[in-house]
């Protein structure tokens, strides 16, 4: 099983901010689909993403992984994370979230990485204004109706 062998370097790079790292565990066209910053195609955009987003707005990351399974190309895995915020108007406070991985997997490394999360969860323990946090939910709401539309499962 590939992915449990991937998964322990994919959180380490995270956690120690290593844009390189968290690069080698996807092919050289991976995308890594981030629930706050969007979709980041290719190793140079992920390391990026990485150590110039994720860094830029938080530290003290740690990501446990879960309930790892894995048939053919698709893996999932359940997971914790949690970090402390750098963002100006919520620094210092240690946001936790549960949330669901699925990894597409080619040759021994990760094609596509999406994760599924309660954003509201994790902005709510911001302390952003209730506005706001509605705001970026209400987003996410679009979101998922277009896809809905996009795949004629809502018409």
């Amino acid at each position: 099983m590939m992915l449990k062998t991937l998964l322990p370097g994919f959180s380490a790079a995270v956690e120690a901010g290593d844009g390189r790292g968290l690069a080698a565990c996807f092919t050289e066209d991976g995308v890594y689909h981030d629930t706050f910053y969007g979709a980041f195609e290719g190793r140079e955009a992920i390391a990026d993403m990485l150590e110039n987003r994720f860094w830029r707005d938080a530290d003290g990351f740690r990501w446990r992984f879960e309930d790892i399974c894995e048939a053919g190309d698709i893996g999932y895995a359940s997971w914790l994370f949690g970090y402390r915020s750098r963002l100006e108007e919520a620094a210092g406070r240690r946001v936790v979230v549960e949330g669901m991985s699925r990894f597409r997997l080619r040759g021994g490394l990760i094609a596509r990485y999406d994760e599924l999360l309660d954003i509201a969860v994790a902005l709510g323990q911001l302390d952003f204004a209730p506005e706001r946090v509605a705001r970026i939910a209400a987003r996410h709401a679009r979101a998922y109706r277009d896809r809905a539309h996009r795949t004629g499962h809502w018409d």
